[in-house]
């Protein structure tokens, strides 16, 4: 029976790893090569890196993409975890309702808030420049959070010792102050997760940034792979060595903070 388990997972695991080492391998070959399913390694690696960065702009793209993921991971923390410690620590009346209103957002997609948010953005771009159309600004800030990220610090926040924010009051902390010096240290593991998947969501994040940016400088690297593929006879082997540094961030994102991960998915609370 082990042995059976053992070879069910290998299995599932090299069908999940497949596409990834495809794509590794993929980016070392000639685009014929690729279309052809090549399967073995070949000699084209700095050709195609030479090629990528001769026909693109992939630094400022990286650049773009790394500005709007990082501001985005650390507003959606900061706002979320703020909303989700309010939401279960303080009491008020309405407080359920406008939580349950909140969840009920998760159930609107975001193609359809699209045309208002772009009609929004283009309304303020006279009096406000700086986040209106062809901003990076305006990519992060309809972004930053989502019901989704409160939710899941509200629930976490359930499993915070109130006792620590009774001493902290006895200590003559202010609430802010029971909040970033008690609350986020004691947090660490739910704020791991979160960053996570805000920062995966942001980088990968292709809509919106595809319907609010307009100028080529400010492309973020999701629409840049897109617009590689997009031509007439598109090189697969570019295409994948563009997809393979794009992955990275988020690879090493990933591999950084994956201690930490499912104790924050479960609720686990660090001291």
């Amino acid at each position: 029976m082990r042995s059976f388990v053992y070879l069910f997972l290998g299995g599932a695991s090299l069908i999940s790893i497949y596409p990834f080492l495809w794509m590794i391998v993929s980016m070392t070959n000639k685009s014929v090569d690729v279309t052809q399913g090549r399967l073995l390694p070949g000699t084209h690696l700095f050709e195609n890196i030479k090629v990528l960065f001769e026909t693109v702009d992939i630094a400022t793209a990286l650049l773009n993409s790394t500005i709007i993921a990082v501001i985005t991971t650390i507003l959606t923390l900061l706002i979320s975890s703020l909303a989700g410690y309010g939401f279960e620590i303080y009491r008020s009346k309405g407080k359920d309702w406008v939580f349950n209103i909140l969840l009920v957002s998760l159930m609107i997609p975001f193609a359809a808030i699209m045309i208002p948010l772009y009609r929004f953005f283009g309304g303020i771009a006279h009096t406000m420049p700086a986040i209106g159309i062809d901003t990076l600004s305006a990519v992060i800030l309809p972004t930053m959070t989502t019901a989704f990220f409160v939710f899941l610090f509200r629930q976490n926040t359930k499993m915070f010792p109130r006792d620590l924010i009774e001493a902290g009051r006895i200590d003559g902390l202010s609430e802010l102050g029971i909040f970033f010096r008690i609350y986020m240290p004691t947090m660490k593991t739910t704020y791991a997760a979160a960053a996570i998947i805000a920062f995966m969501n942001s980088w990968n994040n292709y809509l919106w940034p595809l319907v609010i940016l307009q100028s080529p400088e400010k492309q973020t690297i999701p629409l840049l792979i897109s617009n590689l593929g997009a031509g007439y006879a598109p090189d697969y082997g570019v295409i994948m060595t563009a997809i393979v540094i794009a992955t990275l961030p988020t690879a090493i994102v990933f591999f950084l903070m994956q201690k930490h991960f499912v104790a924050g998915m479960t609720g686990s609370v660090k001291g």
